[in-house]
C-alpha cells in the first residue's frame, strides 16, 4: 500500500469511528444537500460567513431542499467527508480534488475562474502558472546552474509552489526519480527551505538566505509585482489549476444538476463580494468542466515528481 493510499486509509478509519460525533449524519440526497468547504480560516468563523450562501443555495434548490454547509478539520477530512457521503459537495484545491477523484469516484463539475497574472497581465481564468525566480543581480541565467545551491519552496503541499515546480525539474531531467520513491529536492539542490508561504520565501530570498525561491500568479497582485520588479524569471511551470467544486458520488440526479446550477448562479457579479469573503479573494465564477480536464496538468506533474499527499492532522 503506498503511502498516499495508507495516509487516506488511516484518516477514513479514524473518520468512520467519529463520524456519529463529528460529521453529518448521512440521509438521503433529496432531503438535503451537505456541502464541505476546506478550511482555510477556523470553523466558527468559516461556517458565520456561509451563512449568506447556505441561504442562497436553499432558495435556488426549493424549499424542499435543505442545504448545511460543514467545515472538516482538514483537507483530507474533505476527502472523506465525499467518499463516505457524509458530504454530497466540496469547495476545495486541485490536490485533494484530485484525491477526492482517485479514491472517492467523486467528480468534478466547476472550475473556480480567478483574477489572477499570467505573466505581467491580469487576466480572469480557471488557471494560473508559477515561476522560479533569482534575485535580479544573481548570476545564475538558467535553472541547471542552481544545482547545489538553495532554494525556498512555499509548502510541501502546495501545487503551484511544490508540486509544479517538481515536476518541472524531473520534466527539464534535472531530478531523477526511482521507481516507487518520490522526488526529493536535495538530489538536486544542496539545501531546501519550506517558508510556510509565498511571502515568507520572498523574504528569505531578499535576506540571501536562499538562491531561487518560487512565486505564483495567484498571490495578492502586490506581493507579486513586488517580487517580479525586483527579481529576474528563470523558469514557469504551469497552467495550474485553480480550486474546484467537487461532488460525490452519492449525488444523484435530478438534484445533483439542480445543485451544478444553483453553484453556478454564483457567478453572477451580485455574488462576487460573498464567494470573495471566505472561498478567495481572487473569485470571480464557475466554468462548467470535468476532472480530466481541470486535473490533467496536475496529474502530468504528480506523474512526473511522483509525490504523494502527506498531511499532518
Amino acid at each position: 500500500m503506498s503511502r498516499l493510499a495508507e495516509t487516506i486509509w488511516k484518516v477514513g478509519f479514524v473518520g468512520v469511528f467519529v463520524s456519529a460525533f463529528l460529521l453529518p449524519q448521512k440521509l438521503p440526497a433529496q432531503e438535503r444537500v451537505v456541502i464541505a468547504i476546506q478550511p482555510t480560516l477556523s470553523s466558527d468563523e468559516m461556517l458565520t460567513k456561509s451563512k449568506p450562501l447556505q441561504k442562497f443555495l436553499e432558495q435556488n434548490l426549493g424549499e424542499k431542499t435543505k442545504v448545511e454547509i460543514y467545515v472538516p478539520t482538514s483537507f483530507a477530512a474533505v476527502v472523506e467527508s465525499l467518499r463516505f457521503g457524509h458530504a454530497h459537495v466540496a469547495f476545495m484545491s486541485a490536490w485533494p480534488a484530485l484525491l477526492a477523484a482517485q479514491l472517492g469516484g467523486a467528480d468534478i463539475a466547476l472550475a473556480e475562474v480567478r483574477q489572477v497574472l499570467h505573466g505581467k497581465e491580469k487576466v480572469e481564468a480557471p488557471y494560473y502558472f508559477s515561476y522560479w525566480v533569482v534575485p535580479s543581480n544573481s548570476p545564475h541565467q538558467n535553472l541547471q546552474s542552481l544545482r547545489g545551491k538553495t532554494a525556498c519552496f512555499p509548502s510541501p503541499i502546495s501545487t503551484s509552489g511544490y508540486v509544479a515546480p517538481m515536476g518541472r525539474l524531473a520534466e527539464l531531467n534535472f531530478l531523477q526519480t526511482p521507481e516507487g520513491k518520490e522526488a526529493d529536492p536535495k538530489t538536486f539542490f544542496k539545501d531546501v527551505i519550506f517558508g510556510g508561504g509565498y511571502a515568507q520565501c520572498w523574504q528569505a530570498l531578499k535576506q540571501g538566505q536562499v538562491d531561487v525561491t518560487i512565486i505564483a500568479g495567484d498571490v495578492p497582485e502586490k506581493l507579486y509585482n513586488e517580487v517580479l520588479s525586483s527579481t529576474r524569471v528563470l523558469e514557469q511551470q504551469g497552467p495550474i489549476p485553480s480550486h474546484a467544486v467537487v461532488l460525490s458520488k452519492e449525488l444523484k440526479d435530478p438534484l445533483r444538476a439542480r445543485v451544478v446550477q444553483a453553484i453556478t448562479k454564483l457567478s453572477q457579479p451580485e455574488h462576487r463580494d460573498m464567494m470573495r469573503s471566505f472561498i478567495s479573494s481572487l473569485f470571480v465564477g464557475f466554468k462548467p468542466t470535468t476532472t480530466a480536464e481541470h486535473l490533467g496538468p496536475l496529474t502530468h506533474y504528480l506523474k512526473l515528481a511522483r509525490l504523494k499527499y502527506m498531511e499532518r492532522l
